[in-house]
């Protein structure tokens, strides 16, 4: 066993060392757009009838389509913390240990978010000499030491948190939005978001700031990194005037048109600044549409559930990579990859040596977006503290399953809208260590037809996928969890720079609780 794996590592730097030499001397600029709970089936060029993105299509045309891409996590900030240290959750510390496998994030009451210990792909492009800004959506942590500028980012326009609302200000505070180290003013507020008809101008702001920033550094002939995380498809959805009833799919419709025309407008900039051709752009989500939304969510394709569970629908996402005269043309690529690879391809392209004293979890990519090149490797699928199934080459075994509790199902609250699937979607934690449920994602992708398990296929398939997981847990280091802690008094009262807007709130008095998750 030992041997197999000396023989894939040498395999892999053989081919890194391949990447290298085609890949230009000049530093390169990687432009990373993160979607918020945009299913797989979402795209025009993955099946969705309707046919809304055409700026997508096109930039699948023109680069490579990633049809087997996954998130760390089926909920939005550990994948993101997962994307941006190139670890997973449980290694990063973004997970819960108040319960067995419950999905945790960063509300405004959390005290925790991403520790110092940990390295963002922003610091480490920072010293290979990158000018880096975050648009949008953070959610690694709303307190002063975890925002963005504080981990290698330079500019910032966007929030902590999520934007749920409006709030009082008296219980809860408004969300605020930030312009760099200070607050701008708060959502609903200041920067509106109609919670009747779903109007906002938000996503375009988001586009502007991003346009901004690509002809400032063009201007400047500096290296740039750019994570663009519009979160318009994140109930409560919105969409700004001129697209607001423009989609046959409702407004969760308008804002998939508008998030597409602004990647349009983006790789628009980049050929009309003559950046195209030395820019990597990769587009993807982080993690399933929503299923509990009924019809103001997205879609999963044929894969089961969506966000919430770790089946094919809360993990596997649209991912698509662009980069003229680097990325032939019209690619399809069945290269199994996760966002914690977007972390090791960009660290490769700007030449940061991230530190060696921790295990990372993701792989370079540019031996698959330059050479077209496929390899083997395990996808580990958790959810909060659990290791809930892997996959290997086309093949899935599920070690436990759950969705979500019958009492939360007698509200409408169901992450598997329409598609239970008998001793599969199981509204209780079930362990199905002794006999994991194994599925062959090619020929059953909607996880519905388990493998018998006295079938040779099954017994010599669950050996080597029991070996991966056996080597997974032995280096193993659980991160200290940061969804454990909760406190109202940390929410979002009087962030940095309210005093020159006199727009700071005043706080209750601290008392800690064990943060509650129900699922």
């Amino acid at each position: 066993m030992a041997g197999v794996f000396v023989l894939f590592a040498v395999l892999l730097l053989c081919l890194c060392a391949d990447v290298r030499a085609a890949v230009s001397t000049s530093p390169p600029n990687i432009i990373i757009m993160l979607m918020d709970d945009m299913g797989w089936g979402d795209l025009g060029i993955l099946g969705q009838p309707e046919k809304e993105t055409p700026q997508l299509d096109k930039m699948a045309a023109e680069g490579m389509l990633l049809t087997d891409f996954y998130t760390a996590n089926p909920l939005c900030s550990p994948s993101r913390a997962a994307l941006m240290t190139g670890r997973l959750p449980i290694r990063n510390g973004f997970y819960t240990t108040n319960d067995h496998a419950r999905n945790g994030y960063t509300p405004q009451e959390i005290v925790g978010g991403i520790a110092d210990s940990e390295v963002l792909i922003s610091e480490l492009l920072a010293q290979a000499g990158y000018r880096n800004k975050i648009i949008g959506k953070w959610h690694l942590g709303h307190r002063p030491q975890y925002l963005p500028l504080r981990h290698g980012f330079h500019e910032w326009f966007g929030a902590p948190n999520c934007h749920f609302g409006p709030y009082n200000n008296k219980d809860t505070p408004n969300i605020p939005v930030y312009n760099g180290s200070h607050m701008v003013g708060r959502y609903y507020e200041d920067f509106e978001i109609s919670r009747s008809s779903g109007e906002s101008n938000l996503t375009q702001l988001y586009v502007r700031s991003a346009l901004d920033f690509i002809d400032r550094q063009a201007a400047a002939g500096r290296p740039f990194f750019l994570y663009w995380a519009p979160d318009a498809t994140h109930g409560p959805l919105y969409a700004s005037r001129g697209f607001l009833g423009s989609s046959r799919r409702g407004l969760y419709g308008d804002a998939v048109r508008e998030l597409d025309d602004g990647v349009g407008r983006i790789l628009g900039r980049l050929r009309e600044r003559g950046l195209d051709t030395n820019t990597l752009v990769f587009f993807t989500s982080d993690n399933g549409a929503a299923m509990v939304s009924r019809t103001q969510g997205g879609s999963n394709g044929p894969f089961l559930c969506g966000k919430q569970t770790t089946f094919e629908g809360g993990m596997r996402e649209p991912a698509v990579a662009w980069w003229p005269s680097r990325i032939q043309p019209g690619q399809i690529s069945h290269q199994l990859g996760t966002v914690m690879d977007l972390f090791t391809t960009a660290a490769e392209l700007a030449g940061a040596v991230p530190p060696s004293d921790r295990l990372y979890d993701g792989i370079s990519l540019l031996p698959t977006l330059l050479n077209g090149t496929e390899v083997n490797r395990p996808v580990f699928y958790y959810r909060g503290n659990e290791l809930m199934a892997v996959r290997y080459g086309l093949y899935k075994a599920h070690f436990w399953t759950w969705t979500n509790g019958e009492d939360e199902r007698s509200k409408g609250i169901d992450f598997c809208r329409g598609e239970d699937v008998p001793g599969v979607t199981t509204v209780q934690q079930v362990n199905h260590t002794d006999s994991p449920l194994l599925f062959h994602l090619g020929r059953d992708p909607g996880e519905r037809y388990s493998i018998k398990p006295k079938s040779s296929e099954y017994k010599q398939t669950m050996q080597k996928l029991k070996e991966l997981v056996a080597v997974h847990r032995a280096g193993l280091v659980p991160g200290e969890p940061q969804f454990n802690i909760c406190d109202s008094a940390v929410m979002n009262w009087a962030p940095p720079g309210c005093e020159k807007l006199g727009r700071c709130l005043k706080g209750p008095e601290s008392k800690p609780y064990k943060c509650p998750w129900t699922h």
